[in-house]
């Protein structure tokens, strides 16, 4: 990561921990911090929102105990320096083994209608944070056969069961899996990032937040001829979102080269979250953009992505608006 980069992602990081957090002390319902222009997240009736329960799921997010080995955690694969991801091509399980896929970023993860690279029926934080947990081929976490012990270590832990009494109030016993699961989905839901250069052109009316070359990289971004809003649209550049007025959405899949259809992903913070792809494979944004012109040529691309070639001036407008959509630091 290079310095700018690395900053970018500090900055991320402490913006969204100070956001997450400013609330800790209070209880009851959770009062969302969102930047402008952004919708309140959908919130399933199972798992309502409240402060204790965010401040629980902030701390066993970084709890090495909810691993095999008692030295990895959620936050192993989603450094908050990073964007909440973890700067290699494949992420690493507990064990050391490699798993077959890139960890996406989780910032504004509470507006993805599916979760994961792959299944599109997975709908919700809280059935996608299984797999991580009880994978075993090969293992993230590790914790398949092993729930029962990591309840009875949080529950020996005092301030930790304290904490799953506050957030679960009159749950007996508060402390289990499904209630871990509920609460580190409630803290990722809170991991809302915006007030970028393109946020602040959009939803602030401040005309000077782009540059001429990301104006006119915006404009060919919307536009037919590159096309790229058909899978990139929507408040987070993923497509259709979920949120509390709109709670169901189809996300959108397309193949990218590899024969393979997988989740679209966001282009937010792209400064801080390379390698890319769902595999990882290109290093650079600009590697990225090289691939898209060579499917646009190629005649068994997906469809959406065959279009007339992009000239050098027009790929360095599109990268420029693209880094506008980074948070600012």
């Amino acid at each position: 990561m290079t310095t700018r980069n690395a900053r970018a992602g500090i900055h991320i990081a402490t913006t969204i921990v100070v956001l997450a957090m400013c609330a800790v002390a209070r209880g009851g319902a959770y009062t969302w911090q969102l930047p402008r222009g952004f919708p309140e997240p959908a919130v399933p009736a199972d798992n309502p929102m409240n402060e204790a329960k965010v401040a629980l799921g902030a701390r066993l997010f970084a709890d090495p105990r909810l691993s095999v080995t008692g030295q990895f955690s959620c936050q192993s694969c989603h450094v908050p320096e990073r964007a909440f991801t973890d700067g290699r091509a494949r992420s690493r399980g507990a064990t050391g083994e490699s798993v077959a896929l890139n960890a996406p970023t989780l910032l504004n993860v509470a507006y993805n209608a599916s979760f994961g690279w792959n299944d599109a029926d997975v709908h919700s934080l809280e059935q996608q944070m299984r797999g991580p947990l009880f994978n075993e081929h090969p293992p993230e976490l590790g914790l398949s056969g092993r729930e029962t012990l990591v309840e009875r270590e949080l529950s020996a832990d005092p301030q930790m069961a304290s904490a799953f009494e506050a957030a679960f109030p009159g749950e007996r016993p508060a402390v289990s899996m499904d209630n871990v699961i509920r609460a580190i989905a409630a803290y990722e839901r809170t991991l809302i990032g915006g007030e970028s250069a393109f946020d602040r052109y959009v939803f602030g009316g401040d005309h000077g937040a782009l540059d001429a070359a990301q104006k006119r990289g915006m404009d060919l971004f919307f536009s037919p001829r590159a096309g790229c809003s058909t899978c990139h649209g929507g408040i987070n550049f993923a497509g259709p979102w979920v949120d509390r007025d709109q709670p169901a959405a189809k996300a959108v899949f397309a193949d990218t080269g590899t024969g393979k259809s997988v989740r679209v992903p966001t282009l937010r913070n792209l400064s801080a979250t390379a390698p890319y792809m769902h595999d990882g494979r290109f290093a650079t944004l600009g590697s990225v953009l090289e691939q898209y012109e060579r499917l646009a040529s190629d005649p068994a691309a997906d469809p959406r992505l065959r279009r007339a070639p992009l000239t050098t001036a027009e790929l360095a407008d599109l990268r420029s608006f693209l880094l506008s959509l980074d948070q600012p630091h």
